[in-house]
């Protein structure tokens, strides 16, 4: 008697018909709560030039700000902020257009990402980029984490030089 046959014969659903498992959805870890609250306060500071201060309280009373790094937040929203000038200055190397001709989501990505390449020692390059390209692939375009993978996997390669070619 075959498998479908048996559970028939039982009353049981036939192991290929029964629904797959369901996962929980993973716990975000706390790093990563603070590179989307820093993201959308760089969207707002990107469209509209709000004050970082005025950013910083507006975060901070969105739902589930609590569970975030908010010392890793405030170093990334401000750092960014204060630093665009130079940070796009190492993405222009990288980018194929202006960077602000770039997606206010995309911009902010890679603001978050060279900043961490560049300020962050202790947060391996790949998981940097990694981080990007997770936060490109939640809030951007389609395709936009493919862009900004190769776009921050250059800027890797200026940054942080002796860790990029000890791991190829």
């Amino acid at each position: 008697m075959t498998d479908t046959a048996r559970s028939k014969s039982v009353g049981e659903v036939p192991v290929a018909a029964r629904a797959p498992a369901r996962k929980r959805p993973a716990q975000k870890s706390s790093r990563r709560r603070s590179r989307e609250f820093a993201l959308q306060g760089l969207y707002e500071w990107l469209i509209s030039g709000t004050e970082p201060a005025q950013i910083d309280a507006h975060m901070r009373e969105q739902d589930g700000f609590a569970k975030c790094d908010q010392a890793h937040f405030e170093m990334l929203l401000h750092g960014c902020i204060a630093e665009a000038a130079d940070l796009d200055a190492v993405l222009v190397r990288h980018v194929d257009r202006k960077t602000s001709l770039l997606s206010p989501i995309e911009h902010g990505v890679l603001l978050i990402g060279v900043y961490e390449l560049r300020h962050c020692p202790a947060v391996p390059y790949r998981v940097a980029i990694n981080e990007a390209v997770e936060l490109a692939k939640s809030f951007g375009g389609t395709d936009g984490h493919k862009y900004v993978n190769g776009v921050l996997d250059k800027a890797a390669g200026d940054l942080r030089a002796l860790e990029v070619q000890a791991r190829r």
